[in-house]
């Protein structure tokens, strides 16, 4: 059985295939287009192919280091020129994205009984951080845990009062910062009411506009040392949130955010609005850190648990339509 067969038995059955499918649709669609376009060129892997199989994964948003790494190892692997079809070539790409993000360990098991579970989100502004936030009050509330959120986005114009609108709509208390006020002052204040209130799940949205990496580090150093003299071990996770329309701009980011504090997992936002979805791959490649959750649209429920087989499959389904 083929690679591909086989992913595609491991997802049967598995929650969110429709918005997987539909989530990366655009990536799909434009992967199969590109391949259609470099196969009917295809005689055999040499330079000439290569070169242009570098093109198609560059434009997939999966970054210079890391399809690099998949070319050389369709190199090595290939050098007696023993792969006779192209669907074996993209199998093979498809394959070393496997390999090269590796298998997660369970990234929600601080979800348990002993005490509030913190999750502190991160990120520049636009991102989508604060729906993002709204969305995992979403989740953990219909999940039966009880949840509160703090908006300590305190520099952003309107920031505070989306997110309070966001905990209206959903019946979640929200603990409001002072616009340009300090966030750390609005994180004590929501430390303090989910210990009051036998709170399961803390979700902290931080500020965003910061001028530079001293400030951010700064800032960020500040607001988890308030926070774990109020919670002891807090925060349980940080998340790190990019819109994925903005590429390696994205990346970039995070390896600033990286420097300042330490990022448990990445949440990428926007899935559904870009053709580039190889960024997930260039992301566990780059920064060794692991896709939390996806954004694959505007609904609560659009923000899913990531899934490698499943991503894997949703962008190979394109894949099926090129020619053996």
């Amino acid at each position: 059985m083929s690679f591909l067969s086989r992913l595609k038995n491991k997802v049967l059955g598995k929650d969110n295939q429709k918005e997987y499918l539909s989530g990366f649709k655009k990536t799909s669609d434009s992967l199969s287009k590109s391949a259609a376009n470099l196969e009917k060129t295809f005689r055999k892997v040499d330079e000439d192919f290569l070169e242009q199989l570098m093109i198609m994964l560059l434009e997939s948003d999966i970054g210079y280091e890391t399809a690099d790494k998949i070319v050389s190892e369709l190199r090595q692997y290939d050098k007696e020129y023993i792969i006779a079809s192209f669907s074996r070539v993209m199998e093979f790409v498809v394959e070393s994205m496997a390999n090269i993000y590796g298998q997660d360990e369970d990234q929600f098991s601080f979800i348990n009984n002993d005490g509030i579970k913190v999750i502190l989100l991160v990120g520049v502004n636009g991102s989508g951080k604060t729906t993002s936030a709204a969305k995992l009050m979403a989740k953990y509330k219909d999940e039966g845990h009880k949840v509160a959120a703090v908006a300590a986005d305190t520099f952003r114009a309107g920031a505070i009062e989306q997110l309070a609108k966001w905990g209206e709509r959903l019946d979640v208390p929200v603990i409001k910062g002072i616009e340009n006020g300090d966030p750390s002052a609005a994180i004590v204040d929501g430390a303090r009411y989910a210990k009051d209130n036998a709170i399961d799940i803390l979700i902290i949205d931080t500020a965003g506009r910061l001028q530079n990496k001293k400030n951010l580090m700064i800032e960020l150093e500040k607001m988890k040392r308030v926070l774990q003299r109020e919670i002891p071990g807090a925060p349980s996770a940080v998340w790190l949130v990019i819109d994925s329309t903005t590429g390696q701009n994205g990346i970039s980011q995070a390896a600033v955010f990286l420097e300042a504090t330490d990022v448990t997992g990445i949440i990428l936002s926007k899935m559904d609005g870009t053709a580039k979805g190889g960024i997930i791959i260039a992301i566990k490649n780059t920064l060794n850190l692991p896709v939390v959750f996806v954004g694959v649209g505007e609904r609560t429920e659009d923000l899913i648990p990531f899934d490698i087989d499943s991503y894997l499959n949703s962008i190979a389904v394109g894949l099926e339509n090129v020619r053996k």
